[in-house]
């Protein structure tokens, strides 16, 4: 879980923000003298290791404690166990896109940290603080939705694991066919068992996912109409697959053969407009026309 929701909380961040320049290499290093500020006698940054190679990888969440003497930081990740992550004088600590010091970093700011595994501990290459709350997206199916805690678990399609978020009041929730600007605004009384949503949300101070928008895709039991043309069919299991006509998503439909015999002539390629209900698990078709 900790990659997909993590990455996601990173979106409102630019490319820019968390490039870090490469490492030299250590016949090249800076021998300029560091401090920690602790009182300790100074390093040179040439008495250190280049900084580990490898795939890095960027995680998001909230500081929730500062170890100067360990050179350790904890990260705190909604959804996950907080993470230890060492840091040195190699780390690069930036504020907003502005370079600051390792003594900037400070508990409960929020945190885009870039990341390399060292041997078996990881280690922060770069640490990007933010002054407001990434926005993070996520997208799945309702398992539950509490109204007197306004707390909501959301099965992520991405991960195929549960998300738990707050709705506060006034949360922006946008029925399915409609614009976060349109006047036809639902309540949280659409939230129901096996509802598709997508969910704009941030992160407070101590981690928990804030919903800041809500659109409904679809609700048990209500029709869809689908435009476009068969990507894949399988008769035997009564399964298509349509691709609609601008070509921007592609649909799942079951259906029952001895209710659609038309279903024989189609194949790859076929245009069809197919009306189905989404009944909590898929979509089911209830007519089907050839063009």
């Amino acid at each position: 879980m900790v990659p997909v929701l993590a990455l996601l909380m990173l979106g409102s961040m630019t490319a820019g923000q968390l490039a870090t320049p490469k490492p030299q290499p250590e016949e090249h290093a800076d021998a300029r003298l560091v401090s920690d500020g602790s009182g300790a006698a100074p390093r040179t940054l040439s008495a250190l290791p280049v900084v580990p190679r490898g795939k890095s990888t960027v995680i998001g969440g909230v500081i929730h404690n500062v170890d100067p003497v360990r050179d350790q930081l904890t990260l705190k990740i909604y959804g996950a166990k907080p993470m230890k992550i060492l840091f040195d004088e190699r780390t690069q600590v930036f504020r907003d896109g502005n370079k600051v010091s390792l003594r900037d970093i400070h508990i409960d700011d929020r945190a885009a940290i870039e990341t390399v595994l060292d041997g078996t501990k990881i280690f922060a290459i770069s640490v990007h603080m933010l002054s407001k709350a990434p926005l993070g997206e996520c997208q799945g199916q309702i398992l539950s939705y509490n109204p007197s805690t306004a707390e909501l678990v959301l099965s992520d399609s991405l991960s195929s694991k549960s998300i738990n978020l707050r709705i506060p009041s006034g949360t922006a929730i946008v029925p399915a066919g409609q614009s976060a600007h349109s006047s036809s605004v639902s309540d949280a009384s659409v939230l129901v068992k096996g509802t598709l949503i997508s969910v704009k949300f941030e992160s407070d101070m101590k981690g928990q996912g804030i919903a800041r928008e809500i659109d409904v895709l679809a609700t048990p039991g209500s029709p869809f109409d689908f435009t476009g043309t068969i990507s894949h069919i399988d008769m035997h299991s009564g399964i298509l697959a349509v691709t609609t006509s601008n070509a921007d998503s592609s649909y799942k439909i079951s259906f029952d053969r001895a209710r659609f015999p038309q279903t024989r002539d189609l194949h790859d390629g076929s245009n069809v407009n197919i009306t189905a209900v989404f009944d909590g698990t898929h979509y089911v078709a209830t007519k089907i026309e050839v063009e």
